[in-house]
């Protein structure tokens, strides 16, 4: 017998999760690290933070764990920038998947590749969220930093670097970063050539189960683990969780709510909004694909709301004050573009906004109206979803959202279908753990590892008449960004020039 581990490089902190062979947890950490806004619409965070915070949470897992581990599989924040030189030293701190830098490049990226091209080849256009743009970036504003330039690596694999010293990432995470060929399943010699990024700044790419390398003496001494433990690919954190809920055939979408918004759909074949609203990525499950659409500022908008307006309340009581007031908050409505907008409107200069504010509205109305703001959002990327050639036959909850009640419900109500949950949601550590499972054996494949994942018995249905009224205020919604997009920008424009 042994135990498996899963380690979460997210965006807020890393979680290191160990289970046994029948997919119990048996021992967990979690070390939290600061996220830095040097400037509005900027995000960095310092890689070695992430590394000490793993070197702790898996010291922590391992001595809390009566069996030994049997391998380690890597999930972690997608689209971030690690710059790395010739000695693999950190040139700068990394940019993240919600920073928005980079309209300026997207735009040469686009104008170089072609739109349709790169979405043909990558499964998705320009976004200011991805790896690609990022690199273009350093090259333009920070050219003594691009000079010294010798790696690029997401999240998740600079710590696969300090754990084996190898330079390796999967598929799912890799296809991110808007350099990877989607049907090919690896890195894209055309955008490549054309963005004059050389291949071997590049890691090697895996699908999710492979082993990548085995953990160094050095890193041992720093975290426990058994020095020569395999450590798996994995995959990018929603990939990654999307295994550890089970969502690993077609017909079922997960809906999560963490820093983030997720609606994410398995396909067995590439699947591509030809309009580019929805992301196009491979899976972690070999040879498999899925299709998703991003609130960047989901739980973050709540968050954000907390240190604004009631810091003396943690989430649980906050979400208790939101649910004292009405479906709808009395002709109230948000919208969530704290850090501008992924699905549908591809915009990072959008900005959030409070609509139909008046007398009668308390804290508790605005509470609850930034908790419909997130789920009106997915609503549109579930929507978006059904609309291609990909059947919706069960949604399931997951992250932050899937453990208070009225975020449960606020899916099911403004979805208009039946939620389910997982019993163990431990989200992307969980599910790449059960990547680790696969690859050391214990499993003989992904769609068997996930045969672990059961549903609670409870069943979150959506009442009718709440359903009828948010279909109402959801067409409002809808029709917000389109109306106010224009004041946004000028807002937006005004912000960074003039403070």
């Amino acid at each position: 017998m042994g135990c498996l581990i899963g380690l979460d490089i997210g965006s807020s902190g890393a979680r290191a999760i160990a289970i046994d062979l029948g997919g119990k947890v048996v021992a967990a950490a979690t070390e939290g690290y600061p996220m830095a806004t040097p400037r509005p619409g900027w995000t960095e965070q310092e890689p070695e933070d992430w590394w000490i915070a793993s070197q702790n949470v898996l010291h922590r897992v391992v001595s809390g764990s009566d069996q030994p581990p049997l391998a380690l599989g890597l999930t972690g924040q997608m689209h971030g920038a690690v710059f790395l030189d010739e000695n693999d030293h950190v040139i700068r701190p990394a940019l993240l998947w919600n920073d928005q830098r980079t309209e300026r490049q997207c735009e040469d990226i686009t104008a170089k590749v072609g739109r349709e091209r790169l979405v043909q080849i990558a499964g998705n256009p320009a976004l200011t969220g991805f790896q690609a743009p990022k690199i273009l970036w350093l090259r333009d504003e920070e050219p003594a930093a691009y000079a010294r330039l010798r790696r690029v690596l997401l999240p998740k694999d600079y710590v696969r670097l300090m754990l084996t010293g190898d330079r390796a990432t999967d598929v799912s995470d890799a296809s991110g970063t808007l350099l990877v060929d989607l049907r090919r399943r690896r890195w894209s010699e055309e955008i490549l050539e054309v963005l004059e990024i050389p291949r071997d700044w590049l890691p090697a790419v895996h699908e999710g189960p492979d082993v990548t390398g085995v953990v160094t003496p050095s890193a041992a001494a720093a975290t426990g683990l058994p020095a020569g433990l395999k450590v798996v690919a994995g995959g990018g954190d929603n990939a990654a969780a999307a295994v550890g809920n089970g969502v690993v055939r077609p017909g079922i979408v997960s809906s999560s709510v963490g820093t983030s918004g997720v609606v994410f759909a398995h396909s067995d074949q590439p699947v591509i909004d030809p309009l580019g609203r929805l992301h196009s990525f491979c899976h972690a499950v070999p040879g498999a694909y899925h299709v998703m659409g991003v609130t960047l500022s989901a739980g973050a908008s709540l968050g954000w709301w907390r240190e604004v307006a009631s810091q003396d309340r943690d989430y649980g009581a906050l979400a208790a004050l939101a649910a004292e007031a009405p479906p709808g908050c009395s002709g109230l409505l948000f919208l969530p573009y704290l850090s501008g907008e992924r699905t549908p409107i591809l915009d990072p200069a959008a900005r959030g906004a409070f609509v139909g504010l008046n007398m009668t509205h308390t804290l508790a109305h605005l509470t609850r109206a930034v908790m419909e703001g997130v789920v009106h959002s997915l609503k549109q990327c579930l929507d978006l979803i059904a609309g291609l050639p990909l059947p919706i036959t069960e949604i399931r909850a997951t992250g932050g959202g899937a453990r208070n009640a009225l975020w449960l419900q606020l899916q099911s109500d403004i979805f208009g279908m039946p939620v389910y949950r997982n019993v163990v949601d431990e989200g992307p550590a969980f599910g790449a753990a059960l990547l680790a499972g696969v690859a050391c054996g214990a499993y003989p494949s992904v769609a068997e590892a996930t045969s672990l994942v059961r549903l609670a018995a409870e069943v979150i249905q959506p009442d009718p008449g709440r359903t009828r009224l948010y279909r109402e205020y959801h067409e409002v919604f809808a029709d917000l960004y389109g109306s106010t997009s224009g004041a946004m920008h000028r807002l937006a424009a005004l912000g960074i020039t003039r403070g």
